[in-house]
């Protein structure tokens, strides 16, 4: 994944793209398109969660570029 907000932002735009696209799937999805599916929802977190740290990091004064994308272990187990 690139390091700039905007290719942040581009990555995600593909990433809901092709979830979309899964979710569109007519009759149903298959047990591979399922596990594709769950693997993009993760991608979406990280990058969403790495897009945060940058401009948090930013409004700190802090450099952005010093975010780093964290594991989906870790974005997954955040409490809402």
């Amino acid at each position: 994944m690139t390091d700039s907000d905007s290719g942040i932002l581009h990555h995600i735009d593909e990433l809901v793209a092709e979830e979309k696209s899964l979710r569109a799937t007519p009759g149903g999805l298959s047990d591979e398109q399922r596990q594709r599916l769950r693997h993009v929802q993760e991608q979406l977190d990280q990058a969403w969660d790495l897009l945060r740290q940058r401009r948090a990091r930013e409004e700190t004064g802090e450099d952005p570029g010093s975010a780093h994308e964290r594991s989906v272990g870790e974005v997954e187990g955040y409490l809402q």
